[in-house]
């Protein structure tokens, strides 16, 4: 995943959104999934999911199958993960989600290629060698990873998180528009470009994703990434960069304002470039101030959620995933970095620790129904 530390050109062919909606667009069922609900409209719902989870926990694995019609794993194809130490490739986490997802008809996507979390030290260490190291180290992970996952995964975050956040947010970077990672020091911007270039020469169909959270609230320091990140876009499109796609991750928090307009506006910026626009890790951070009873608490999630989604898809998003899908396990609760320090849990997913769908499901639903 992308734990952030505050917020967190179309599919070639059809479109993976298309290829998961498939021929029948029928009414579902009333007890059908977030899944099923989104398909009969055209549209893409799917979570991240531990793999560990579908093996031990019947319910959380019987709540994937239900709801979610698109995986990406919550850390099983990181780097750090496939390969912890140089040359010593590891799939087997990650193929058992691939194993659990293909019969059921559950496609899988990539998070993430280049990032600079879940990066082994050996590999910090190689990059910081020079530019040659860098890249050779760079191209070795991004063939290997490709070449194993080809016939089963068709879209990566090929770079996550290369925007540094803006002054005035709560991370903000002193120099520069880019986030500073060992990449950027060993080459420089150009990493970026090179990223998406070795993956375009090992698969000429993958979908390639640029993966970016913080762009989302209306407060002048989005306001600031999201031209950051729109112009980083903008140059690789005129320097013939192979980018399919843009990820805005969503980790959505209350305490910030949201504005329909000004979303939805970003979005058609990026679409006009020529890219799709994806939603890769929806989830909502309650503010301190919030109600007493959770009835009350989750009505508000849900109507950030309903905002959130009805500028989405007046933008033109059809890909929708929740970074989780039960609360118990989000990492809203589970990272101590954000976990609230008032005793309660964040409810920020669809469905809550018991596995019962709440008023965040049920926006999500009518959102997707009514679109």
């Amino acid at each position: 995943m992308s734990v952030p530390p505050v917020f967190r050109r179309p599919f070639l062919g059809a479109g993976l959104g298309a290829a998961l909606a498939g021929r029948a667009r029928a009414q579902p069922a009333p007890e059908a999934g977030l899944h099923a609900i989104a398909r009969a409209k055209g549209f893409t719902f799917g979570a991240a999911v531990q793999g560990g989870l579908l093996a031990t926990d019947p319910s959380y694995a019987a709540a994937f199958e239900r709801e979610a019609g698109l995986l990406v794993p919550e850390f099983e194809a990181k780097w750090s993960v496939l390969q912890p130490r140089e040359g010593a490739f590891d799939f087997a986490l990650l193929d058992a989600i691939l194993d659990w997802g293909t019969p059921r008809g559950r496609p899988t996507r990539g998070h993430a290629l280049v990032w600079h979390e879940a990066f082994p030290a050996w590999a910090r260490e190689a990059v910081a060698e020079g530019p040659a190291r860098a890249r050779a180290v760079m191209a070795a992970h991004v063939a290997r990873v490709l070449a194993t996952t080809r016939l089963r995964i068709r879209d990566w975050d090929v770079v996550n998180e290369a925007v540094a956040d803006a002054p005035g947010s709560d991370t903000p970077q002193a120099e520069g528009e880019l986030r500073d990672t060992p990449f950027l020091r060993a080459l420089g911007p150009s990493y970026i470009d090179t990223a998406f270039r070795l993956a375009r020469e090992q698969d000429p169909t993958l979908r390639l994703v640029l993966n970016e959270y913080g762009v989302e609230e209306d407060t002048p320091w989005a306001e600031e990434k999201r031209r950051r990140l729109l112009s980083l876009v903008r140059g690789m499109v005129r320097r013939r960069v192979p980018i399919d796609a843009v990820g805005i991750q969503a980790h959505l928090q209350m305490l910030r304002p949201f504005s329909v307009p000004v979303f939805t506006g970003f979005v058609g910026a990026l679409r006009a470039e020529g890219l799709s626009v994806i939603v890769t890790e929806l989830d909502i951070r309650e503010g301190p101030a919030v109600p007493e009873d959770e009835p009350a608490r989750d009505q508000l999630v849900a109507e950030r959620a309903a905002a959130f989604l009805e500028a989405a898809i007046a933008g033109g998003v059809r890909t929708f995933l929740t970074w989780g899908l039960v609360d118990r396990y989000s990492w809203l609760v589970t990272e101590p970095a954000v976990a609230r320090r008032d005793g309660k849990r964040h409810r920020g997913l669809p469905l809550d620790g018991d596995y019962n769908r709440k008023a965040m499901w049920r926006a999500m639903a009518r959102a997707f129904a009514n679109a």
